[in-house]
Formats: structure tokens, sequence, C-alpha cells
């Protein structure tokens, strides 16, 4: 998500097509065609700029009312019915050739497999959904960070934390056959909720700080990051890093969405 501010001016954005199966949009005041998913102008009278990334959560709205129960939903209009892409669009899209996705030294992800994409520092990394089911909560280390990734019970909904409170970092697991998703940190006792709140125990009423995801297909966000890490499982170390996939070569290259601002 980007705030539409360049400049000082506030530009309107129409769907332009698709590149390698990434959204393309233009702005209806200069004409510049922009990046969905760098937030890049690639061409046009703004070629270079970049928009603001605007803090976003995709989660059930269920899950994002919890936080936000005053919260607005854009519903559907019978007027602009004309405007809305079909009902089978990504069905449709889903048949649509993707560039070749290579890794060196290991098992290969389907080019169209969905991963989580975290980016701290100079380091970016991807975690398959799947993966993420079966072993969520992640507890992992990123451009020097430590993190983990919470999945919630609908297999959907993904959010990312740093894993640091008050000098400490927390090893966080996940509370069996609690009613919602809750973890329990090794270090204070305390059981933390969906939204990084500690619910109970020494930490309670503390927060934990957010870290930015994007849900992408393998193919997609491989493409934008050419030297993504790929999650390993296990438990992880300190600077133990799994190894770089390779850059992409010139023939590669060939549910609800909130806004902390809408606050």
């Amino acid at each position: 998500m980007w705030s539409r501010v360049v400049d000082g001016q506030v530009l309107t954005f129409r769907m332009l097509g698709l590149n390698n199966q990434n959204f393309m949009m233009t702005d209806e005041q200069t004409g510049t065609w922009w990046q969905q998913v760098t937030g890049e102008a690639i061409q046009g009278p703004l070629a270079g700029k970049r928009l603001a990334r605007v803090p976003s959560d995709e989660v059930r709205l269920a899950i994002w009312r919890q936080d936000h129960p005053d919260t607005t939903v854009m519903a559907y209009q019978e007027a602009f019915a004309d405007n809305y892409l079909a009902e089978d669009w990504e069905t449709n899209v889903a048949e649509s050739p993707v560039p070749e996705v290579l890794v060196t030294g290991r098992e290969e992800l389907g080019a169209r497999e969905v991963v989580i994409g975290v980016a701290l520092g100079e380091q970016t990394k991807a975690y398959s959904r799947e993966v993420l089911r079966a072993q969520g909560p992640i507890i992992d280390f990123l451009g020097g960070v430590p993190i983990v990734l919470a999945i919630d019970a609908d297999g959907q909904s993904v959010r990312c934390f740093d894993r640091r409170l008050d000098g400490r970092t927390l090893e966080l697991f996940a509370v069996p056959d609690a009613d919602s998703f809750q973890m329990l940190d090794a270090e204070t006792g305390s059981t933390w909720d969906f939204a990084g709140r500690a619910i109970d125990g020494e930490a309670a009423g503390q927060q934990l700080t957010r870290v930015q995801t994007l849900t992408s297909f393998w193919f997609d966000w491989r493409n934008q990051n050419p030297e993504t890490l790929i999650y390993d499982a296990g438990m992880p170390q300190p600077g133990d890093q799994p190894a770089v996939a390779p850059a992409a070569t010139e023939a590669e290259a060939a549910d609800v969405a909130g806004s902390e601002a809408a606050d």
C-alpha cells in the first residue's frame, strides 16, 4: 500500500496493465508508469521516483475490526459494475505463463507458491505460507533482527513482529487448544495475542513492534528480490542464513487489506 502524494502533488491512479503478471498503473496527472509491487516510477516524467509505503495489514475483516472497531468498508457499487474485474479473473491469470524461478542447491519452491515476504535492512526473506501453516509461529532472524511470524487459524491472515522486549529476545511458542491465536514466551511466561499484545503474565499490556510483510507469489517476490533468502525449517541461530538465490537472468525476467492510516 502506497501514499499517492509525490512532491506535494496528489496523484490519481488507474490500472495500465500487467508486466510479468505484476500490476502496472499510471497516474492521470503526468502519465507516468508505476510498478505496483515496488512503488517505483519506471517510465514518464516522474521516472525514478518512489511512492512512500503506508503500513498495511492483510487479514480477515473480523481480525481487523478487533483493533479498529469503527473501521469503514469499501462496498460494492452497482453503478460501477462495468469497472470491476470479472469474478473468474484470478483463474484466468493463473493460466498465464510466469518467468522461470531457479534456486541453486536446494529444493525449488513452486512458481505460484504463496510466500510471505519480509524485508529488514539489506536482507529479504521468503516464508512459504504452507510451511507457516504447518509450523507457525516461526521464530527467525533477519537483518540482525529477531522476528516472529504468526498465522491465524484461518490459514490466511499473517503478521510479523520484532520479538525484542526490554532488552530481551523472546522465544515464542503456540498455545495449544486456545480459543483464539495465542503465543507464550519462555522469558516472561506471558501470553500474546495475534495483535502482538501481551494479554497476561509479567509483560501484560506491552506491545511487540510490527514488521511489514507482503503476501506474494514466489515468482514475483523472487523477481523483485533476486538475492532473497528462503526460510529453512528448524531452530534459527543469529547470523545463520540459508543459501542466497542466484540473480535473475534476462530469460527469467522475460482477504481484506487495511491500513493504519485509515484510522
